[in-house]
């Protein structure tokens, strides 16, 4: 059992520079905190638009015990809600995804229309106040396309930094004209920030992901300048090569390249344009498109692969092709869901203009290659062995602006738990 007291002695004592320490990863009431202060008070990614095509369409997200109801409107809007009806709290909608007209909860039949209103609820009597008992309301953000929900009453404002800077990033992808194409959810066996920390790096990748690396280079992701063999400080100069190349000819073309890092914000984000390698179109073996039918307006499949990275629980890939996105919601101390979903072209035709197996193939194995070192960090940061450990300066700063990023946020939290009982006396 871990006390407030004791989180905020490991908080205080958190060496930079060095992984966190054991109960990080395993506490429950540590998890109960992340939940309280990380995913309940953030904006979290938890789906795209083109999972709600049409008006009436409409996914749940389960963030912890927290269920929430996103609805495409007439207006072709989306807005989100607490997914408990206001009568006796059954759950309105318990299907990942369907399509309704008004939002009926099907135990007394009380009746909200889109705007969360409620407009039926029979035996209430005369006196009953209907415009008192609407759905609660979500923090509901589209940007581009790709959605964020905040279940705080406010909602971090700097959101709106996050979008005007992806905007232009994102919008060529064109986003709103795409269609799910594939959807995979995997359990991992750890803690959802050994899942975030593996992420925010390529160190592991040379040795565990053969199908990653066939598209992407790890030197993309940092390297050591004085580590490089021959062989090695070809292929960097190769790559930065590429970076300036392409960089130059995608940003004529109005394509948004260059690195953008605003880690340390609330809403904290990164992107990058990246080259790819060998024919340099998409995240596939023969790193060729995956998709005969580009996105938005692209006549140019050499696009490289946008990297959108976001705080506390998401990355995405855009390539000319298809998108791909991840979404992670932790299930318990040492149980995390990943959520994958493959966008193409809304016209694009499955074994037409794509093979499924193709599209999924990278990331699927990717995606159980990282679940299986997930599995492993998890069982290591619970051996008595187990110290935090030093990050490398040159391909894990990322991991470390992700901890940076983790600690103050809970930092912050005990900081204003203080000011407020000061202030109560």
């Amino acid at each position: 059992m871990h006390s407030l007291s004791d989180i905020q002695k490991l908080v205080s004592r958190r060496q930079k520079g060095k992984s966190l320490e054991a109960p990080f990863y395993s506490s429950p009431e540590i998890l109960d905190l992340d939940i309280k202060e990380i995913f309940s008070k953030h904006w979290i990614f938890v789906a795209v638009e083109p999972e709600l095509p049409e008006p009436g369409d409409c996914v749940t997200v389960e963030v912890d015990k927290t269920s929430v109801l996103l609805l495409r409107g007439d207006d072709m809007e989306i807005r989100a809600f607490h997914n408990v009806c206001r009568h006796r709290g059954a759950k309105l909608i318990d299907e990942r995804a369907t399509t309704i007209g008004n939002i009926v909860c099907r135990y007394h039949g009380w009746t909200y229309n889109e705007d969360g209103d409620l407009i039926l609820a029979e035996h209430m009597g005369a006196g009953f106040d209907k415009s008192c008992h609407g759905l609660k309301t979500v923090h509901v953000r589209s940007i581009a396309g790709l959605i964020f929900i905040c279940l705080a009453k406010d909602a971090p404002a700097d959101i709106e930094e996050m979008a005007r800077i992806m905007e232009p990033y994102l919008a060529p992808h064109d986003i709103a004209n795409c269609k799910v194409a594939h959807t995979s959810e995997l359990i991992e066996e750890g803690n959802w920030k050994l899942t975030m920390e593996n992420n925010r790096e390529c160190y592991h990748c040379d040795g565990n992901h053969p199908q990653l690396t066939v598209p992407l280079s790890a030197f993309g992701f940092g390297f050591s300048p004085d580590e490089m063999d021959q062989r090695r400080s070809e292929e960097v100069n190769k790559y930065l090569s590429a970076v300036h190349t392409d960089h130059t000819r995608w940003e004529a073309c109005g394509l948004p390249s260059a690195e953008s890092d605003h880690l340390s914000n609330i809403t904290g984000f990164r992107t990058m344009r990246l080259p790819l390698m060998r024919a340099g179109e998409s995240h596939t073996l023969d790193t060729k498109v995956a998709s005969k039918k580009l996105l938005g307006q692209f006549t140019d499949a050499k696009l490289g692969g946008l990297s959108f990275w976001t705080h506390p629980n998401s990355w995405h890939h855009f390539m000319s092709d298809h998108i791909v996105t991840f979404s992670v919601l932790p299930l318990g101390p040492d149980k995390t869901l990943v959520r994958t979903t493959w966008l193409v072209h809304k016209n694009a035709h499955e074994n037409e203009d794509y093979n499924l197996d193709n599209l999924t193939h990278v990331w699927n194995m990717t995606n159980v290659q990282d679940a299986e070192l997930v599995r492993l960090a998890q069982i290591g940061s619970q051996q008595p062995a187990y110290e935090p450990g030093p990050y490398s300066t040159f391909t894990e700063p990322h991991v470390e602006a992700f901890c940076d990023w983790y600690i103050k946020r809970l930092d912050d939290h005990f900081a204003n738990t203080q000011k407020a009982g000061i202030a109560a006396e």
